[in-house]
């Protein structure tokens, strides 16, 4: 689902900020590279910044402007790169990074998958 709307907004090659774990893998980047869209991912403090803010933060429901402000640093570097979006790949991103933060379209892939699930269940669900 995040490829397609990536695709559908006619863009082909976006920056990736989730765990370390998903950015370092193949799965995610292997899955997008196959659908069509390159990957783009931070430098490796940048990965670790990303990561640390998740986990030691975020997923404590802590909230810091200074994070917020590293992270917007972090997408303006993707986008400088070459990035045309962002995949927030990780839930508690969408807690501190907001699309009015950034210059460029931001997909949530949470959000993106829920909402073709429930397209998929009403298409499903007949008279």
């Amino acid at each position: 689902m995040t490829a397609a709307a990536i695709r559908a907004a006619g863009q082909r090659r976006v920056g990736l900020l989730a765990t370390e774990f998903t950015m370092a893998g193949e799965f995610y980047r292997g899955r997008m590279h196959e659908l069509g869209v390159e990957i783009l991912l931070p430098s490796q403090p940048g990965r670790e910044l990303v990561h640390r803010v998740i986990y030691d933060e975020l997923c404590h429901g802590t909230i810091k402007p200074e994070s917020r402000a590293a992270y917007r640093e972090i997408v303006a570097d993707l986008a400088q790169r070459g990035a045309q979006g962002v995949v927030l790949g990780c839930t508690e991103v969408e807690l501190l990074l907001r699309p009015e933060d950034v210059a460029v379209p931001l997909y949530a892939s949470t959000a993106l998958h829920a909402a073709a699930a429930v397209r998929f269940a009403l298409d499903d669900a007949g008279p």
